[in-house]
Formats: structure tokens, C-alpha cells, sequence
């Protein structure tokens, strides 16, 4: 569960990027974290695969249930490390506005 929850955010986040001719909001970052971490996964579910043959395809609810956990989890890990990226890049200058106008 984790390995698609993972590939389908980087295939999304891959197809924004593309279109992101401007690099305005630095996708690049975390395009390669969500594609390492899918990549990573697919690894881990060959060997596992390797490993249990075919009851690999037969999870339990329990087992389901905590894959989409850390999938979820290392989604939303992502999504913070590039929005701090984003804060600290600020490519458009918003945030540097934004403290000027309050100061």
C-alpha cells in the first residue's frame, strides 16, 4: 500500500512539474524524494516477494492497514521538508513581501 500510495503522488507531482515552466515552486525537490522513495519500496517488494512468493499478494487487514500509515506518513513528511524548502527558497518573493509589509 505504501508503494502505491507513493508512486501515484509522484506521478502527480511529476506531471505538475512538467507543466511548472517557471520552477516557481521548486516540484523538482520533491519529485525525487516521492520517485527515491517509490523507487526504495519496489525494491523492498521484490525481496519481499522473493521471500514469501505468493502469499505475498495475500496481506492481512492489519498488515494493509499500517502500509497506508507509512505511506501517508512519508507523504506528508515530504510535503513538509518541500514546503520548508519553499519558505526558505521563496523563488517568487512572497514571504520576503509578506515580513517587509508587517514590519
Amino acid at each position: 500500500m505504501h508503494l502505491l500510495i507513493t508512486v501515484f503522488a509522484a506521478v502527480i507531482v511529476t506531471a505538475k512539474w512538467y507543466r511548472d515552466s517557471k520552477n516557481e515552486l521548486l516540484l523538482g525537490s520533491l519529485v525525487l524524494m516521492l520517485w527515491g522513495a517509490s523507487l526504495m519500496w519496489l525494491t523492498d517488494a521484490l525481496f519481499e516477494f522473493a521471500e514469501l512468493k505468493a502469499d505475498y499478494f495475500a496481506p492481512g487487514i492489519s498488515d494493509m492497514t499500517n502500509d497506508a500509515f507509512l505511506g501517508l506518513s512519508v507523504l506528508a513528511l515530504a510535503l513538509i521538508v518541500w514546503v520548508v524548502r519553499l519558505l526558505i527558497k521563496d523563488p517568487s518573493g512572497r514571504v520576503r513581501d509578506a515580513l517587509r509589509r508587517k514590519s
